[in-house]
């Protein structure tokens, strides 16, 4: 080549290289992908973007990540479809959970990033008291702070959205899951879950650190015939509207983020079915502009129900009703495009469906930030402010049933004291149901909070007794051995965590009889006996109230139970928790809550072998100190609508010991 055709084709080349250049700066990324749009113009051209198939997926939800052995994490990602919408995550590897999201992102056609939710429900690595429990401290701030270090906690570790908060007002302890909720009322329902929503959340979900939350079960799931999970629930409008309603109607106020559907049968239409709630109310009514998705299974769960023949029928009545994502069952995945194709539904209600699944992941910031920060364990977990509260609001959780004569807090002249029970040593149970990522071996059990606290001071004497149920009374006759050189005993019985929680219903609430039997023969000794009861819902307690000199109902109180429950023992912290449900004399008695509308003869048409009152009513429990109430004085005596009246009242500590004292 001469040099005159080089030179030419130098310039040649050098034109072609800016054409490309130029057309290269001119070519926009997608409106989708312009984290400067609006989040609704972003919705708006992904959708037009996206084939049938692609939105089908996204509506779709699957478990994923138990295997979490490294050497595997390559092999596992390549077997998952990248267009998944969501993913339930049990793995607590962010690097895993980044491999899949970098799969999502980069081998699926259009990146849209897969939503990693789990069942954070009181902590995810530092276990808290369940919900329940938290309700017992009347304290909205510290349980607002406990869901925004669950939320820190499960975002390191890859999640982005919870399902909790549960506000199903519960009534019936029969039900396992009164343990996941904040109990009897509407009103502390409310107030409850709003607080956990604004923990889990923040102020806004873009930022670091804050996942989803989820309100669950959308609706009436609470009022299973007889406490048995999953059964019918005859659910009036007034009862629909007066009772269960209100706290979901304060989530969506509070802007959650989405809703789950419940399991249960809702006057003969299943909340999985139910249009009237799903869409009337909740979406239209409401406004709602999140998704719902169904609970684990429960559209297929449709066909045991007998509203659909088949599955194909029964993806179809969840779709119409107004559930957006189907949890795990793949309904939606292998009946939906047959669906469309036979015009039962339309693109446009798909569209609409994907919308609000897309508008979470935009709010969340996974388009422009879909990855997590992946640190060590040690840099994630119990760090020193989640010890802190968890210890907190154990201690604030607690509530004093019982205490003749001051037995406590423990006296300095207690030398000896007796460690009696299958609790003492617990490190499992004392973590409560639906403990997340907790680990027993993180647990400080009672028997080491005790240690640390009066150890130094008395002698401690520990004996199991016995097992939380069964027949085996061998451990009796040691018990009986410490008791009697001891000078107080402190007993600490209980249920186990698979006692409460989903399919944890219970014909009683009465502890097993080898529990209560152990209290007997304890009784016999003659010495004082402090009773410290765990459970995820209220106990029967008639035939043991009388037996013993002071109960404490600790519930399922998390990591730090035992150091709160020993600080409260020893009087370094004064209880002040009182109970969001009540305590019925027996399991007879139940329903009893404390606003039931009253009798149509008064004092007549109760059961004539008990008492008409619960043993301890909602709202009730016990101080080391005493308080005193003034008159209450309110700024009006008649209210017209929207008015606020302000009621004030002074109260006064007339005791000997600093206290907290929640006024009802």
């Amino acid at each position: 080549m001469n040099q005159k055709n080089s030179s030419n084709f130098f310039v040649f080349f050098c034109f072609i290289f800016l054409v490309n250049a130029i057309s290269f700066s001119q070519k926009k990324i997608p409106v989708y992908k312009d984290k400067n749009a609006a989040i609704e113009t972003r919705i708006n051209d992904l959708l037009k973007l996206m084939r049938l198939d692609e939105k089908i997926l996204q509506m779709t939800q699957w478990t994923y990540g138990k295997n979490d052995n490294p050497n595997n994490f390559e092999e596992k990602v390549k077997e998952l479809n990248p267009q998944i919408g969501s993913l339930i995550y049990r793995s607590t590897s962010p690097i895993y959970r980044n491999q899949i999201q970098k799969k999502a992102m980069e081998e699926s056609r259009l990146g849209i990033p897969i939503l990693f939710g789990f069942d954070v429900i009181h902590g995810y690595r530092t276990i808290f008291p369940i919900p329940l429990a938290q309700a017992s401290s009347w304290n909205l701030d510290l349980v607002k702070k406990t869901s925004e270090i669950a939320a820190k906690e499960a975002w390191l570790s890859g999640v982005n959205w919870t399902f909790s908060p549960m506000v199903d007002v519960a009534r019936d302890p029969r039900w396992g899951r009164v343990s996941e909720g904040y109990g009897e009322d509407s009103y502390v329902n409310s107030v409850f879950g709003v607080a956990a929503i604004q923990g889990y959340q923040g102020k806004n979900l873009s930022d670091k650190y804050t996942i989803a939350a989820c309100l669950k079960h959308y609706v009436g799931y609470s009022l299973s015939e007889g406490g048995r999970d999953y059964h019918y629930t005859d659910v009036s409008r007034q009862t629909l509207w007066e009772t269960l309603l209100p706290p979901f109607e304060a989530g969506v106020k509070a802007n959650v983020a989405t809703v789950m559907s419940g399991f249960n049968d809702i006057s003969g239409v299943p909340a999985s079915a139910n249009h009237y709630t799903l869409t009337e109310i909740l979406k239209e009514k409401w406004q709602h502009k999140g998704f719902v998705v169904s609970d684990w299974g429960s559209i297929k769960n449709l066909t045991n129900q007998r509203v659909a023949k088949d599955l194909k029928q029964a993806g179809l009545k969840a779709f119409l009703a107004g559930i957006d994502m189907d949890m795990v069952d793949d309904v939606y995945k292998n009946n939906l495009l047959k669906l469309v194709e036979e015009k039962k539904i339309t693109i446009f209600q798909i569209n609409n469906a994907v919308r609000r699944i897309l508008r979470i992941k935009f709010r969340l910031g996974l388009f422009d930030k879909p990855y997590v920060d992946e640190l060590s364990e040690k840099e994630r977990y119990l760090q020193e402010d989640a010890i802190s509260v968890a210890k907190e609001l154990a201690a604030e959780s607690m509530v004093l049933l019982i205490n003749e004569n001051d037995i406590l807090p423990l006296k300095k002249e207690f030398k000896n004291i007796a460690l009696i029970g299958p609790m003492v040593k617990d490190s499992i149970h004392i973590l409560g149901s639906w403990a997340g990522k907790g680990k027993p071996n993180d647990a400080k059990t009672i028997f080491e909070g005790l240690t640390n606290e009066i150890g130094a001071k008395s002698t401690l004497h520990y004996a199991k007794g016995c097992d939380f149920d069964g027949d085996d009374t061998s451990g009796f006759k040691k018990a009986i051995t410490i008791a009697k050189k001891s000078d107080v005993l402190l007993v600490f019985l209980g249920e186990k965590s698979s006692w409460s929680g989903e399919n944890g219903s219970r014909s009683t609430i009465a502890l097993p009889k080898i529990q209560e039997d152990l209290i007997f023969e304890l009784k016999k000794t003659g010495k004082p006996i402090v009773l410290v009861l765990s459970s995820g819902r209220p106990l029967e307690l008639y035939r043991l109230h009388n037996k013993v000199d002071a109960i404490i109902e600790m519930w399922q109180p998390g990591t730090f139970g035992g150091i709160a429950i020993a600080e409260i023992l020893s009087g370094k912290i004064n209880p002040s928790g009182k109970l969001p449900i009540t305590f019925p004399q027996t399991t007879g008695q139940i329903p009893i809550y404390y606003n039931m509308r009253p009798s149509a003869v008064p004092k007549m048409g109760h059961y004539q072998d008990i008492p008409i009152e619960p043993l301890y009513q909602f709202g009730f429990g016990l101080s080391y100190t005493d308080y005193q109430y003034s008159e209450i004085n309110i700024s009006s005596s008649k209210i017209k609508k929207e008015q606020t009246i302000t009621a004030e009242i002074e109260v006064t500590n007339t005791g000997n010991l600093n206290g907290k004292e929640t006024v009802l």
